[in-house]
């Protein structure tokens, strides 16, 4: 059955092969399998951004750019469920210097201040500066004239900048995932002024966080000069939009997880299967270390032991999904988790019954909801998160108004979740009120906050984020004539067909912006 056309947005057909919709991520929207019979395939990859984009994009016959998850040579672009896919390919070497190097063990650790110290490397920097060229080349081949080009995530911020010198005619909005750090921490970062001039390069840069929006306009003044206003950021002859759009759930979706026979039926198993304790704490993180488990985990400890909450009627579901499992911060820190894990269910289980259920593993969407509806307590409780899904989720599936959300006040969700227990992370006594209040609660006070938070997040939901993004995006009234733009991007067309290493440098002879982004530095 044909989707119904998503409001506001006109599909507009390709032109010569190129896209009006071009999004750039560091990975594709779907996963490499292997099915039963030993035939490769290609599946959708779960999370809110293929879910908020997907419709839009297969209107539009929109391309997405990314790389298809393994080091080696890429496939062939092809089409998966109505959405063209460009795969790029990395080396080894690549993988480990622009992913696991500059994205995850500099830009991550700086961005969301946390326990680790960041690493500066200028090998590293390399892999990232080329990688993000190719990003922007493919970008610009694949663009139709005056497209729209939506960049995502702290791995690709030289690419705004990059194609707005091959291709100034686009349209070229940038979205963070993750916080964004105020002036004296993004001043550490050696590519300071680089991934400035990047990011502005683009028409609309958003932020999952009005802080973020700040610290950035902050930065542009500061470091480069720059004009400010309250949305915007005036450089080099030009009005770059800087704007907070909180990036959000399929609050229907999963709604209706919450009211599916099946899952409820699976929820009751798991506090059976728990020995149907009176209060189920349920934390579901990825096993990284902004996520604060550790310090919910002494939390637990001290109330079990303190016996503000007792063992026999407590019980602490912990999943931890694996991620970055080859870098050594991460093996350390799960080393650290399971030895308290063990040290917990040392002092304080009993024969049967464990007070912590340790779950190093991920899980798919019904079996979450399964989980959600099972716990009492809902505790996410992170150190630093760009906004954290996870609690949104926990408060949709709650459809009949009981259930209890202990809520970082460093989680980006936290600034539309505001009826959410809040606690500061780092404050172990604040994080233990918060828990033993959150179990205690009665079924009144429990539907007097989460109700105005599922009020909120069907209002707000991830297809009004992503329908938010584009309609600002989306030029109003753009003055550009046809033959201007077709102009435009033969020209760079006509001057890619020798570009291979020098592409960026190349394409900068062919099409000249009026003034020049030094982006790499």
């Amino acid at each position: 059955m044909a989707s119904a056309p998503h409001p506001g947005f006109s599909p507009r057909p390709s032109t010569g092969g190129r896209h009006d919709l071009v999004v750039l991520a560091n990975r594709l929207p779907v996963d490499h399998t292997v099915g039963a019979d030993g035939r490769p395939s290609w599946r959708r990859s779960p999370g809110g951004l293929v879910t908020a984009l997907h419709p839009i994009m297969k209107q539009r016959a929109a391309a997405w750019i990314g790389w298809h998850g393994r080091p080696g040579p890429a496939p062939a672009p092809f089409v998966h469920d109505g959405i063209h896919l460009h795969p790029l390919a990395l080396t080894g070497d690549e993988v480990e210097g622009y992913y696991e190097g500059q994205a995850n063990a500099t830009i991550w650790p700086l961005y969301h201040d946390a326990v680790e110290q960041p690493a500066f490397d200028r090998a590293w920097q390399d892999h990232y500066r080329a990688v993000n060229r190719r990003f922007a080349e493919a970008a610009a081949r694949a663009a139709a004239p005056g497209a729209l080009v939506w960049v995502h995530d702290y791995h690709l911020q030289l690419v705004p900048g990059m194609l707005r010198q091959l291709r100034p005619d686009l349209r070229i909005g940038f979205f963070l995932h993750i916080p964004f750090p105020p002036v004296e921490l993004f001043c550490r970062m050696p590519m300071r002024d680089e991934i400035l001039h990047g990011l502005l390069g683009a028409d609309l840069v958003g932020f999952q966080h009005a802080q973020g929006t700040r610290n950035f306009r902050a930065l542009a003044a500061e470091l480069l000069g720059a004009k400010t206003t309250d949305t915007a950021v005036w450089y080099e002859g030009r009005e770059v939009t800087a704007d907070t759009f909180p990036i959000s759930i399929d609050f229907t979706g999963q709604q209706r997880l919450g009211i599916d026979p099946a899952v409820q039926a699976r929820a009751a198993q798991i506090r059976r299967e728990l020995g149907e304790p009176r209060t189920m704490i349920l934390a579901v993180d990825r096993l990284d270390y902004t996520k604060g488990v550790e310090c919910r985990l002494k939390a637990y400890r001290e109330l079990l032991a303190e016996g503000r909450l007792d063992p026999a009627e407590t019980a602490l579901v912990q999943v931890a999904v694996p991620t970055r499992q080859e870098i050594g911060p991460y093996q350390a820190l799960r080393e650290r988790v399971e030895c308290e894990v063990g040290r917990i269910n040392g002092e304080h289980a009993d024969i049967g019954r464990m007070p912590v259920h340790y779950l190093y593993q991920s899980f798919d969407q019904a079996e979450l909801a399964a989980l959600y509806l099972a716990a009492d307590v809902m505790a996410v409780t992170p150190l630093r998160d760009g906004m954290n899904l996870v609690a949104k989720e926990y408060v949709a599936t709650r459809t009949d108004g009981t259930g209890a959300l202990v809520l970082s006040e460093f989680a980006g969700a936290a600034a539309e979740l505001e009826q959410a227990w809040l606690v500061n992370p780092h404050d172990v006594d604040a994080l233990k009120d918060a828990f033993v209040d959150a179990a205690f609660a009665d079924p009144a006070e429990q539907r007097r906050r989460i109700e105005p938070m599922r009020s909120h997040l069907r209002r707000h939901d991830v297809d009004a984020w992503a329908t938010g993004f584009l309609h600002r995006l989306e030029p109003a009234g753009a003055d550009r004539t046809a033959a201007k733009v077709l102009r435009t991007a033969d020209r760079w067309r006509a001057g890619s067909a020798g570009q291979h290493r020098g592409g960026v440098r190349a394409a900068e002879r062919t099409v000249r912006p009026p003034q020049r982004h030094n982006v790499t530095g």
